[in-house]
Parts: C-alpha cells; structure tokens; sequence
C-alpha cells in the first residue's frame, strides 16, 4: 500500500503540469527539458548512486545482478522493436521504457522490506544507472543517424551517463561528499523531479493516455511482468533466500523512469508519445509493483 500511495503525488504533479502547459510556450516547456537534462537531473543520477558507500566486492556481485536485469530488458526491447515504428529515433524514444527504472520509487518501496534493503538497492542502482543510460543513449544516438566518431562523442560526454558514473566513483570511495558540495548537489536533486513531472504533464495535454498500443503494452509487458517474473523464476527454482533476491525482486519491477521523456527529446524524438509510454508505466507500476513487493517479502522470511 505504501508503495501505491508513493505515487500518488507524481500524479498529481503530472495533472498539474497538464494544466499548467498553456502558460509556457512550447519553446518554454524544451527549454525546461534542456535544463532538466543538462543539470537538474544529472545531479538527481549522481545523488541517487553516491547517497551511500559502496563496496567494490558488493558493486560485482550485487551491482551484477542488476546489471543483468537491464541487460535482459534492452534484450527483450529489441525483439519487440519490430512492433514499434517504421522510424529508428520514435523507436528508439520509446524502447528505452523496457528497461528503464524509478529509482526514487524503488527505495520506498525497500522501505518496506527488512533492515538493509535500501542498502542492497543503493549498490543495484549505483551500477544499473549508468548501464541503462548507456543503451539508451547508444540506440538514440543511432536514430541521428550519426557518424562513428560523433556517437562515440555523444555516449562519453551524456550528462546522465557522467553523473551516475561520478556517483559511483563517490560510492566506491566510502567516503560521502563535504558538506557543502552536498547540499549544492541535493538542493539540484530536490528540483528536478518535480520540474520532470511538470514536464511530463504538458507534453500529455491533450493526448489519449489510454488504451495502450501493441507496441507500448509490450514494453510494459517486459518492464513490469517479464523481468521480475524471470527473478522471481530464477529465485524460487534454486532456493534462494534473503534480502538480496528480494531487493532484486523489487528492482526488476519498478516502473520506467519518468525523465525518459527528457532523454529522448534531447536526441530528436517526439517528447509527448514517449511521455505517454511513461505514464502508462506509472499507472500499471500502481497495481504491480505492489503485488511484486509482496512476493518480495516472502523471499525473506
């Protein structure tokens, strides 16, 4: 239920900047997403992987195993890109939602699990960020078209890419930022998800949120179904137990990232029909996130 309820706000955000979009031109709302992608949200990537330190023996195992969640979803999000369409940027815009995660609705939802499952899914998300923004920067990057030397350029110098690497840096060296440098960091985090949601909310004005496409209920198929239903599998065949197989449980099945959106305009994609994947996302992460948490918790006692 917590898990549920911790959504709630996002919504209301979201409604929110629906109804605020006519107050911004559409040079305004680009203009936010620009700072949203430069800046803001950056620093939410890179405080979200340094917030806690980080052993180098956890960062290969465990890190590992979230890794090979991601991995898995931008597998399964290639086999169902031929039901996307014809054009590899929309493609490409919307595919990044497989395997994509809320990491600030992650920790609410290890909240509800024992002591020290905020600390396994500081070390799941401190690696999965920066090799989820790695592919999706990599195939939209591929629909500019661009040449071998500009989307080499284009994945080492990502912002979203650098500050989660840089707070995995800061995680790995067990040491937390001074104090000064991070409140500077924090006050960027604070602003930057609710500046998304707003975001979020203007390019869904007007459009049909629902039913979902084929295309689109196939990704949330594997984000929200095919991923944790494979750990699960996985879990329940070799016996395993504790806190690790379920925090891992929980990561496979959060919902896509609600700055997808940002990413994907920033490349040339159509914000609003990626922002509509989002909102999917989120509505379906309502009713399965917490059936999954539920699961979660039984791999524990």
């Amino acid at each position: 239920m917590s898990t549920a309820l911790a959504l709630l706000p996002d919504f209301a955000v979201i409604a929110l900047g629906a109804l605020l979009a006519p107050l911004l031109a559409a040079d305004g709302w680009r203009a936010l997403d620009r700072l949203s992608y430069h800046v803001l949200y950056p620093a939410l990537l890179f405080a979200a992987a340094a917030s806690r330190p980080i052993r180098p023996e956890a960062l290969l195992t465990i890190g590992g195993l979230g890794c090979a969640v991601v991995t898995l979803g931008f597998a399964l999000a290639l086999l169902a890109g031929r039901l996307g369409p014809a054009g590899r940027l929309e493609r490409a815009g919307a595919l990044q939602n497989a395997w994509r995660f809320n990491t600030a609705l992650g920790f609410v939802a290890a909240g509800a699990l024992p002591s020290g499952a905020t600390g396994v899914l500081a070390i799941l998300v401190g690696l999965a960020i920066p090799l989820a923004n790695l592919y999706a920067v990599v195939l939209l990057a591929r629909g500019q078209a661009l040449t071998l030397g500009r989307l080499v350029r284009e994945i080492a110098l990502n912002p979203f890419l650098l500050a989660s690497l840089a707070g995995v840096a800061v995680g790995l060296g067990g040491r937390p930022l001074p104090a000064l440098p991070a409140a500077f960091v924090e006050r960027l985090a604070e602003a930057a998800l609710p500046l998304v949601l707003l975001s979020l909310g203007a390019a869904l004005r007007a459009t049909r949120c629902w039913p979902p496409s084929r295309f689109a209920l196939a990704l949330h198929a594997i984000r929200l179904v095919a991923l944790p239903g494979v750990v699960w599998t996985i879990a329940t065949l070799t016996g395993a137990r504790g806190i690790v197989p379920a925090t891992l449980l929980v990561f496979a099945a959060l919902p896509t990232a609600t700055a997808a959106h940002v990413l994907a305009a920033r490349y040339g994609a159509d914000r609003a029909s990626v922002a509509l994947v989002v909102m999917q996302s989120s509505l379906l992460g309502l009713l399965m996130l917490p059936l999954w948490s539920l699961l979660a918790a039984r791999l524990v006692t």
